[in-house]
């Protein structure tokens, strides 16, 4: 497959078995990928090759998915972001709504299906689902 054409993703993602997991089922569909553990390493990655997506989960150490989101927003418009969260109905920070209120094009509770995920992308990044 030509990379030129295959949208590069950045998953920002502190738990490594949910990163890993993301990694494995973006790779299978096509989709290049890199991983940040943190929202400061995401942010890094993303100033020096933007990606076409950035997958952030919401609660990570140091910088938030939140603010993550909110300077993706300001710095790199261009980027289509879904944010991730297992708390997103707990009451607890950010939820699923205000994660989209800060410029997030979609958001998904975990656990999520790969299924939810891969049709999520593809709308955003206008692909065929696989």
């Amino acid at each position: 497959m030509n990379m030129a054409t295959t949208p590069n993703i950045l998953v920002i993602e502190d738990d490594p078995i949910m990163r890993e997991a993301l990694v494995d089922w973006l790779e299978a569909a096509g989709y290049g990928v890199r991983t940040a553990a943190d929202g400061t390493a995401g942010l890094a990655a993303v100033k020096s090759a933007p990606p076409a997506m950035v997958i952030t989960d919401i609660h990570l150490p140091g910088t938030n998915g939140a603010t993550v989101i909110s300077e993706l927003r300001q710095s790199h418009p261009q980027v289509a972001i879904v944010a991730i969260s297992g708390l997103f109905n707990s009451g607890r920070g950010v939820d699923a709504e205000a994660a989209i209120a800060l410029g997030a094009a979609r958001a998904l509770a975990k656990p999520f299906k790969r299924a939810e995920l891969l049709r999520a992308l593809a709308e955003l990044l206008g692909r065929p689902n696989p």
